[in-house]
């Protein structure tokens, strides 16, 4: 199957002062889709949250809070809070950002063709309110699973802990 029939079923749902995902009233077992204005997005951000995030910017490797941590937990979207990714799916790829070989769930994040740069990559954005987590990539030869890279910006993840706790 490829990676790009991952899209979104539902139509964007309004949240009306940042309401949480899920919680304006999904059908059962649907999580409806964030849209804000940008106003609102910049006021909720830092930032470099919302360069990243919103700009589809990038941040530096081997700067982000995440890029070497091997916690047990979850990660979720930093800006919507949706769970994306868990530490038993991350590992060391060495490129100065999070690496994961597979996101929690399908339909938790979306794909698209992305050719800025002169490149032909593969951009990963959360489904539910389509901000810009990073790349996924192929055929690296890593020993996982999917032999799938996911390349996740560490400002775009936030880490809840298995003691619930936050951080590294």
């Amino acid at each position: 199957m490829s990676i790009f029939s991952n899209r979104p079923k539902t139509p964007p749902v309004a949240v009306p002062g940042g309401s949480a995902a899920g919680q304006s009233g999904a059908a059962s077992g649907e999580q409806a889709l964030v849209e804000k204005p940008d106003e609102q997005w910049r006021q909720e951000l830092s930032p470099e949250e919302y360069r990243v995030l919103r700009q589809a910017g990038t941040e530096r490797p081997y700067t982000g809070e995440y890029w070497d941590t091997h916690t047990a937990g979850v990660y979720q979207c930093r800006a919507c809070g949706t769970e994306l990714f868990t530490s038993r799916e991350k590992f060391d790829s060495h490129c100065g950002w999070p690496s994961f070989w597979a996101p929690l769930a399908e339909g938790t994040v979306r794909y698209i063709h992305d050719r800025t740069l002169g490149m032909d990559r593969v951009e990963v954005r959360c489904a539910t309110c389509d901000s810009h987590l990073g790349h996924v990539f192929e055929g690296e030869g890593y020993g996982t699973p999917t032999d799938q890279r996911y390349c996740i910006n560490s400002v775009s993840l936030k880490l809840v802990t298995d003691d619930g706790g936050t951080g590294q």
